[in-house]
């Protein structure tokens, strides 16, 4: 369904109507375009003192081409050197550059005094950074912290960005990366990632890199040669993967429940992949996706993104509407546990393989008549907090929780509520299924080996639960 309103902000009546009432502006938002550059722009490096990340971000800057500048910082200077990236000068009194990212290691901030280096960076350019301009601050895990007063520090970083999050506007997202020590090498998945207009709807999380193996691959073709199971891929958010993971090369299995079965047949046409119409809260589900993805060399990655919704008040619910939701959301997601990462079946998922299971940020937050949804979708998270540290052989799970996406299922919800979901975030606008599906990808790629137990909101940094 169109956002009306957006295209109204677009007019020129609805530019002075909204300026003279001070409405939201919705900025439109840049998105992943094939055969575009990882960022269509300048990147702004800066690090505090002692920062140890400089090194493995100015490889990822200088593996992507970016055009990247810096100050009168030697000790960076130097770094980006070492690693072959040609760090331009740039004057902070300069007030005509633009740039598109603004980048900051701020591994080798240890105390509270040493925030200042975060006000002494973004201040003289907070007013240059473009429309769907990205801020990234990258730090150190605090629960890993060398003493009190790193953590304190390393934490506070966190209220920084989500904050510049809100006040930045005209589509600017702003992230925390921790880094886990000897985890550098992880980093560049998740750097392309936050830098490229795939992220377009994530704004203000905090997403945590540990160290796994380093992986080469082709960019292009981050999933070539994998097999990949999307369940509710009909339509909406699970087509939108189907069709992501697809482009970057996988071969999908398309599953849904057989009614939807011509729905499936046209998604898996379109991207070459295969159908598999199936009940996936069925007892015998995992032997059947493992039976499917048998002939493709086994299953490397698997989606969970099947769910429904059954709204009432607690009061007025009735309780098939509790079971059928509980069950539906939360037994799918038990599939990949019990019947496909388990010693006993380790077989029904290859070695590096990825789980990716769809939350809600109704499961973070919570919402008016979705006790049986947001139960369900908080119990997603649970497994994957649960589950992330016992999984072996490579394998990762991760979630993706997302707000108010475009699709069939908000079309539906009444006018006010509706416009009242698009607008309560930083960007003042709804997502589409493929920010989901890009967000997804990035936790499916061979190199996302480093991601392990993250939940990240595809939500434009909504005020709920933030």
């Amino acid at each position: 369904m169109s956002d009306q309103y957006q295209a109204f902000a677009k007019s020129p009546i609805g530019k002075f109507v909204i300026k003279n009432l001070g409405l939201p502006s919705p900025t439109p938002l840049d998105r992943f375009q094939a055969g575009a550059p990882v960022i269509d722009g300048a990147v702004l490096l800066g690090a505090a003192v002692n920062s140890t990340l400089t090194g493995a971000i100015s490889q990822v800057l200088s593996n992507i081409h970016a055009d990247t500048y810096a100050g009168n910082n030697a000790q960076l200077q130097q770094t980006a050197a070492e690693v072959g990236l040609n760090l331009r000068a740039f004057n902070s009194g300069d007030k005509e550059s633009k740039f598109k990212a603004l980048v900051f290691d701020a591994s080798g901030i240890e105390n509270a005094d040493q925030l200042k280096d975060l006000y002494n960076f973004f201040n003289p350019v907070a007013r240059q950074l473009e429309a769907s301009g990205r801020v990234i601050v990258i730090g150190t895990t605090p629960e890993k912290a060398g003493s009190v007063s790193a953590a304190i520090a390393q934490r506070a970083l966190e209220g920084f960005v989500k904050s510049v999050g809100k006040e930045f506007k005209r589509g600017v997202v702003a992230e925390l990366v921790y880094v886990d020590k000897g985890a550098e090498a992880n980093l560049e998945s998740t750097l392309r990632f936050l830098l490229s207009p795939r992220s377009a709807y994530v704004s203000g999380q905090v997403i945590h890199v540990s160290k796994g193996k380093a992986v080469k691959i082709d960019w292009a073709q981050p999933l070539a040669g994998k097999t990949a199971v999307v369940t509710g891929a009909s339509r909406g958010i699970g087509e939108a993967i189907a069709h992501v993971l697809a482009r970057d090369g996988a071969h999908v299995i398309c599953l849904d429940i057989p009614p939807q079965q011509a729905d499936l047949e046209r998604v898996a046409g379109e991207i070459g992949g295969s159908v598999l119409a199936l009940d996936i809260t069925a007892a015998d589900a995992g032997e059947k996706i493992k039976a499917a993805a048998a002939d493709k060399g086994g299953l490397d990655i698997i989606v969970h993104n099947a769910g429904v919704t059954r709204d009432k008040t607690l009061a007025n619910m009735k309780p098939e509407l509790w079971d059928m939701v509980i069950n539906i959301n939360l037994a799918s997601n038990a599939v990949s546990y019990t019947h496909l990462t388990l010693p006993t079946n380790r077989e029904g998922l290859n070695a590096n393989g990825r789980i990716v299971c769809v939350s809600s940020i109704s499961g973070i937050a919570g919402n008016l008549g979705q006790t049986n949804y947001a139960a369900s979708k908080a119990g997603v998270i649970g497994l994957v907090k649960f589950t992330a540290p016992t999984l072996k052989n490579g394998i990762t799970i991760n979630a993706v929780a997302p707000g108010f996406i475009e699709t069939q299922m908000t079309a539906a919800i009444p006018f006010a509520i509706r416009e009242a979901g698009r607008r309560m975030n930083s960007m003042s606008q709804g997502g589409l299924p493929v920010d989901v599906a890009e967000t997804i990808a990035y936790f499916a790629s061979t190199a996302s080996t480093g991601l392990n137990g993250n939940v990240v909101r595809v939500c434009g940094q909504s005020l709920l639960g933030a």
